[in-house]
């Protein structure tokens, strides 16, 4: 078999979805993207073609070596998106071959299902109580949402106080035993985040998500002596050698390493394998599309240390399309008791309708982060 053709498109709401084509009519998909940065990725994903056309799509480690190894400079959220969404095409392709799912070829899946959470809010957080019923009304046991609005560097205890407010009104709408993960979305610098985190401390969080920048991860130390909620990061991380130090530190309980961003899952393997040998739990990042969470759930199925998924079904950025939208078989992330199953079906076990993605192709989207500014006109982090 053979790769012959490679074919990307920017569909809305903010994806970029990848096909790849062998001389034996077998197909797979992957989502390579950065939020933002769609064309950017696209292009990076055409300069990697020029390599893999007419390669044997079963050497997915070997070409994966290549991908990263072969260029002089590597890494990164642009090269290691597009190796990702290329990487979960490969796969796709290779467990549609052989009529096994992806988990099967990795070893073979150590659980049935995984815990999911939900989104509730928007980025700003406000009016979250009643979608907290809501969710958990729907039947999920976890839920998730922006923790903090801007924060300057050093900034008012009523910024403190309005954000224990809203988290204050979810635990209280939801009860003591619903699991919350309150992301602060590395818009919370150092000195603040000592300060939020201890008066977060009576909530008893799931877990606090990027209480700094990925890159301040010296603080880290300091903010894990200020409480005792578990501490996640990970999204903004694009390797194992980006996981290497923050697993050595040893301040980091869960990690999110994103499938369309961390290398694929040939990467993200090897990454969540890395984190089981510091007793570190795996919750992949995922707001994304169809194919990214199929690519999730299948290391999510060979990982004893993951512990719940993330997923975007309803999420606030999936306006005028959504998940289901572009696939056929939409029962396959059916979500019951808070969980979902785990695929069965060969390669990503998705059925991708190729005819709405062409369609949707067309109209494109040019997805922008929102940019924030303090009341003194400098640029917030969003």
């Amino acid at each position: 078999m053979k790769i012959t053709k490679l074919t990307t498109y920017i569909v809305p709401p903010r994806w970029l979805f990848l096909k790849i084509e062998t001389d034996e009519g077998i197909t797979g998909w992957g989502e390579p993207v950065v939020e933002g940065r769609a064309l950017t990725v696209q292009a990076a994903v055409h300069e990697l073609e020029d390599y893999l056309i007419g390669k044997d799509p079963f050497l997915i480690e070997d070409h994966w070596t290549v991908m990263y190894r072969g260029g002089f400079y590597r890494g990164g959220a642009v090269h290691m998106s597009a190796i990702a969404g290329i990487d979960q095409a490969l796969w796709d392709i290779k467990g549609k071959a052989l009529g096994q799912p992806v988990h099967s070829l990795l070893g073979g899946q150590c659980r049935d299902r995984i815990k999911v959470y939900s989104w509730i809010g928007g980025d700003r957080p406000s009016d979250v109580a009643k979608n907290a019923r809501d969710v958990v009304a729907a039947g999920f046991k976890a839920i998730k949402l922006n923790g903090a609005e801007e924060l300057q560097i050093v900034d008012g205890n009523d910024k403190i106080d309005a954000i224990v407010a809203t988290i204050g009104a979810v635990r209280d709408a939801v009860g003591p035993h619903i699991g919350i993960g309150a992301d602060f979305h590395g818009r919370v610098h150092r000195p603040m985040a000592k300060v939020l985190a201890r008066e977060l401390e009576q909530f008893k969080l799931m877990f606090i998500e990027e209480p700094v920048l990925s890159e301040n991860l010296e603080a880290l130390k300091e903010i894990a002596n200020h409480c005792s909620a578990p501490i996640a990061l990970g999204e903004r991380l694009y390797s194992r050698w980006d996981f290497k130090s923050v697993l050595a530190g040893g301040y980091v309980d869960i990690i999110q390493p994103d499938l369309s961003h961390a290398g694929g899952i040939t990467e993200c393997r090897k990454i969540a394998t890395m984190a089981e040998a510091y007793d570190v739990a795996l919750a992949p990042h995922c707001p994304l599309g169809p194919i990214a969470l199929a690519a999730c759930l299948q290391i999510d199925a060979v990982s004893h240390n993951a512990f719940i998924q993330e997923q975007s079904l309803g999420i606030h950025y999936n306006q005028g399309s959504d998940l289901l939208d572009y696939i056929t078989n939409k029962d396959v992330f059916r979500y019951e008791n808070g969980f979902v199953e785990i695929p069965q079906g060969p390669g990503l076990g998705i059925e991708v309708d190729e005819a709405h993605v062409i369609e949707m192709a067309r109209q494109g989207h040019r997805w922008r982060n929102p940019l924030w500014r303090h009341q003194d006109g400098s640029v917030a982090e969003w």
